[in-house]
């Protein structure tokens, strides 16, 4: 994760725990977190792609995408090599823009168990976010091939355990799994080739696993601060790489007269920092 998002969460926790006495003040008769809730949570989601990240090709169209493209001559069609982000322009030296974090939101129905000062519980969410991931290569002709996702929407059930020291305050951990539509592009500067891809809008399971905060501001309402890992296996998404107007040279064709290319990381992973509220029954 980046550096100002680091601070930003670390920020935000902060001031919830130095907040948090404030909200209790008004609920001092009301320290229990029992029953029914529903609500909901504005946040932001930040991306968390590994740095080695590229693109790799089944030449000869078998499922192995362990393939290099080589050229007539026998060398490297992507000896520029990839990025993770998205391509400035034709050639590897004019750089990639960074993956795009963004927002998220979403709304939840959950329930929870108070004995003592533990509470359990369970809830079931439904977000979305639009922060997307890229990843581009580069070829020698030169020209560039940039694959984007993003989740479009996901269904998340999660298990909650947590400890309250009175006044009305919550801390817990939570985590669980998630079906999610991942939502997978291409674009490309070759013109010359046909492209053509598979499973753009893959289903796809998950889990998610973090913690937060949450803090009576009235006797049947609260706020909090909550932080997610997510991730998502999504390997389906590939593309055809056809002759269209190329020659039978061209390195896609050498082979089997076609190629199919995909991202090296079969998984789609992000950080949610979200501001939570609820109201109980």
């Amino acid at each position: 994760m980046k550096t100002p998002i680091k601070f930003s969460a670390a920020s935000a926790i902060a001031v919830a725990m130095l907040a948090t006495p404030a909200f209790a003040q008004t609920v001092k008769d009301d320290t229990d977190f029992d029953g029914v809730y529903v609500g909901g949570h504005f946040g932001y989601s930040a991306q968390s792609s590994p740095r080695g990240e590229g693109v790799v090709f089944d030449t000869n169209v078998d499922g192995d995408f362990n393939d290099s493209v080589l050229n007539t001559a026998g060398l490297n069609a992507f000896s520029p090599g990839f990025c993770r982000g998205s391509a400035r322009g034709n050639n590897a030296d004019a750089g990639c823009r960074q993956d795009q974090n963004g927002i998220e939101y979403g709304v939840r129905i959950g329930a929870d168990k108070r004995y003592g000062n533990f509470v359990i519980g369970a809830l079931v969410e439904g977000s979305k976010s639009e922060a997307k991931d890229f990843v581009t290569a580069f070829s020698t002709t030169p020209a560039n091939y940039t694959f984007t996702r993003e989740l479009d929407y996901a269904i998340s059930a999660r298990a909650r355990a947590g400890y309250t020291p009175g006044g009305g305050i919550l801390f817990y951990g939570t985590g669980g799994v998630s079906y999610g539509r991942i939502e997978n592009g291409f674009r490309t500067s070759n013109a010359a080739n046909s492209f053509t891809p598979r499973n753009t809008k893959d289903w796809s399971w998950g889990w998610q696993a973090g913690g937060g905060v949450e803090a009576k501001i009235a006797p049947n309402m609260s706020i909090g601060l909550e932080y997610l890992y997510n991730t998502y296996t999504n390997d389906d998404f590939a593309v055809n790489v056809g002759p269209g107007t190329a020659p039978a040279t061209n390195p896609f064709l050498l082979r089997a007269g076609q190629t199919d290319m995909r991202r090296s990381d079969p998984n789609f992973e992000f950080h949610s920092i979200r501001v939570t509220t609820a109201f109980r029954f």
